[in-house]
């Protein structure tokens, strides 16, 4: 019992770790992705670790795997649309709503 609450924080403080990286991110957009993918991996290792101490199927993993991926090649191609038209990524440039 004691071994699996030592599997789980592992993850569990990546995770919080990386959503505190993402909160205190407010200069560039990198950093912001950067971050999100942190939390995207961290959450997958957290996934992991549950579903092989349950003993179920992992075939999720891979689907979130996947989608995570997806995530990432899609806030690059924002990124790089977006230092084409404004010439840079700092937050303080864009008129965010």
């Amino acid at each position: 019992m004691l071994m699996q609450f030592f599997f789980l924080m592992g993850p569990l403080f990546s995770t919080v770790c990386g959503v505190i990286a993402f909160v205190k991110v407010q200069k560039h957009l990198l950093s912001a992705l950067l971050s999100l993918e942190y939390i995207m991996l961290s959450v997958f290792w957290l996934m992991l670790t549950v579903l092989v101490q349950v003993g179920v199927d992992i075939y999720f993993v891979l689907f979130f795997l996947t989608l995570a991926a997806c995530e990432g090649a899609l806030g690059l191609a924002l990124l790089v649309s977006i230092v084409r038209s404004h010439g840079n990524d700092n937050f303080s440039s864009f008129s965010v709503l």
